[in-house]
């Protein structure tokens, strides 16, 4: 904490990101924070709330008298809450109401002004967030740090500035002689990537819950949340969404939950349920690959069905128990290489193996090229975190690869000082054949194949246990990475409709408009609504009916034709002699109806005005959206 000279206010420069949708979220966790250990008095403003130092003060001390700690007499209660209609919104009111109310409250208020040297205060502070810095005006700014200096000595105050950019937007927005009156201490909140990274980690790379996102579904969340918007906020919904979409759309979605109630429940499956599990892909291919005894009795008896999918099941379990920490050990190997082949993040790596075999792909064999000239240093910190991972694993089969690397660590260990003395050996030696040699020729002939055996030289025990370690990591690989979509009865488990899930986060206005209009019956499901391609439906909205004929228009269109093409689709439903309608004498309802889908269509950007002809409004959309 900075020194602070007794009329500067302190104050806290919160570094959030641009992850703007979240930070609503952090202040209402930090203010809760605060209220619960520092003070009762905490206030939030926002910037379109406090257009001026008025509205700012007033919003200030409206939240200050609904925060406060209750006071037990009611009598004394009912007088606060009159004097807030009639107190006057300044801040010698305020430090008025302030020392009325900690007393009452029950806290001694100091009476000595505040020091240099002190940095705590009797009675609670008043802490001030501004939600959005950035947003706020400079002179709301400027006065109400003025004039908040003035009061420091009678007011605690202490500021939280929420920063979404950098924090010279400070500097910019106040200028020194402002700005100094300031104690500034700066904080840096965690990336919104760090902090996806965290949701994924605690929820898709977990044996904990046996939800789980195939390859495309979780690619769609994560390029939602690293092109879009950075939310987590909205990344969490959508990772709720799609548990919802899973159980409502999966009728064997029963079957996604705890190993021992999955148990429970198969015993009391019905049989349109296990119907259910032999019209799944993974399990027809798991009884097409079976002798035909099985495939018959899989098929046709229900209660053998049900003791295959207990151990199906099982399987499935265990899968994951292997998958998540030969993914981390793998992780570990990669994120540290050149160019990250495989990726920098582990959510790239789990999208990679949840698709396809991994071990095929060409950044798979760059890393491990890669992998195979890794110094001694580094793969054995490698190894050693590895163990870590392994030893903290659920998984019931990596004793023996505990073991493994274990080994190759003693065997690393015991390689430095055989390096050492095989070294030495061989300088000597070469030395010796050299001072044997004294002709010009020999010298010659024994140097050239001195450098020969450096080019053709066979591999070191270095060299050759960093080969063994990485081949291992290749065997753990090609055992446990399996792709998800092979593993049978994964849809019970796995929810992969990428397709409804787009639709719903990342919908297009546009076609959604178009349909809307152009068949409405698409949303209301309304039997009447149906018509022919191409043909207007009479009972159709009256913005649809206006909408269709637009598009049979050009790029100026005539309010005059177009009304009579109007009046002549809505006259038809009423069953009105079309000859007898006259242009001239047209019914005032129907034109005040067709104005108000005109309008509406200008309102929603498909038409504008035309300034070559006054009777003529421009068209805006082609293409049918």
């Amino acid at each position: 904490m900075c020194r602070m000279k007794s009329s500067e206010i302190p104050t806290a420069a919160l570094v959030l990101g641009v992850n703007v949708t979240d930070h609503d979220l952090t202040f209402k966790s930090l203010s809760e924070v605060l209220q619960d250990s520092i003070t009762p008095y905490v206030v939030s403003l926002q910037a379109k709330e406090c257009p001026g130092i008025k509205h700012l003060l007033q919003k200030l001390m409206g939240q200050l008298m609904n925060c406060y700690v209750d006071v037990d007499d009611s009598e004394e209660e009912e007088c606060v809450n009159i004097s807030q209609k009639k107190m006057r919104c300044s801040m010698a009111s305020l430090s008025q109401w302030y020392k009325d109310v900690t007393k009452k409250s029950g806290f001694e208020t100091s009476s000595k002004k505040r020091t240099s040297s002190s940095r705590h205060w009797q009675s609670p502070p008043i802490v001030v967030i501004f939600k959005d810095m950035e947003s706020f005006t400079t002179k709301v700014l400027q006065d109400f740090i003025v004039i908040s200096s003035q009061h420091i000595h009678e007011i605690p105050l202490v500021l939280i500035f929420g920063i979404a950019t950098s924090p010279m937007i400070i500097h910019r927005l106040l200028p020194h002689s402002v700005s100094s009156l300031l104690c500034i201490e700066l904080f840096q909140s965690l990336s919104c990537k760090e902090h996806m990274a965290t949701v994924i980690d605690k929820l898709l790379l977990t044996t904990q819950f046996p939800f789980k996102l195939s390859e495309k579904v979780l690619q769609v969340l994560i390029n939602i949340f690293l092109y879009h918007d950075f939310s987590v906020q909205n990344f969490i919904k959508g990772f709720q969404l799609s548990v919802v979409e899973h159980f409502y759309s999966q009728p064997l979605s029963v079957l996604c939950c705890q190993l021992q109630e999955a148990k429970k429940r198969i015993n009391s499956l019905s049989h349109n349920q296990c119907e259910n599990i032999r019209s799944l892909p993974s399990f027809r291919r798991y009884v097409e690959s079976q002798v035909s005894e099985k495939q018959i009795a899989l098929l046709t008896e229900d209660n053998f069905l049900k003791e295959v999918t207990q151990t199906l099941l099982e399987d499935l379990n265990s899968y994951h128990e292997n998958y998540f920490p030969v993914l981390r050990c793998l992780h570990v190997f990669t994120s540290s290489l050149p160019k990250y082949p495989l990726g920098k993040q582990i959510r790239e790596l789990h999208c990679a193996c949840l698709g396809k075999r991994v071990w095929e792909t060409e950044e798979y064999g760059s890393a491990v090229q890669l992998m195979r000239m890794l110094a001694k240093a580094e793969l054995v910190a490698i190894l050693q975190k590895c163990v870590e991972i392994f030893t903290s694993s659920s998984g019931k089969q990596f004793s023996n690869t505990i073991e493994k690397m274990e080994e190759f660590l003693t065997r690393f260990q015991n390689l430095e000082v055989a390096e050492t003395n095989d070294i030495q050996d061989v300088s000597v030696s070469s030395q010796n054949e050299l001072q044997k040699k004294t002709d010009l020729y020999h010298l010659q002939k024994t140097l050239l194949e001195l450098k020969e055996s450096k080019r053709s030289k066979k591999l070191t025990k270095f060299e050759m246990l960093r080969f063994e370690v990485v081949d291992f990591i290749e065997s753990l690989v090609r055992s446990y990475l399996t792709p998800a979509e092979m593993q049978t009865l994964n849809e019970v488990v796995y929810f992969n409709t990428a397709n409804t899930l787009r639709e719903h986060l990342n919908a297009a206005p546009r076609i959604a408009l178009h349909t809307a209009l152009n068949n409405p019956y698409c949303y209301l499901k309304n039997q009447t609504l149906k018509s022919d391609v191409g043909c207007i439906s009479n009972t159709a909205p009256d913005i649809c009916i206006a909408y269709k004929l637009h598009l049979e228009c050009g790029r100026l269109i005539n309010l005059v034709d177009w009304l009579e093409a109007f009046s002549t689709v809505v006259t038809a439903v009423e069953g009105k002699d079309l000859d007898s309608t006259a242009t001239d004498q047209m019914d005032e309802i129907i034109h005040a109806r067709f104005i108000r889908a005109v309008s509406e269509l200008e309102l929603l950007g498909f038409i504008k005005p035309s300034k070559q002809k006054t009777d003529h409004v421009a068209r805006l959309t082609w293409g049918g959206c």
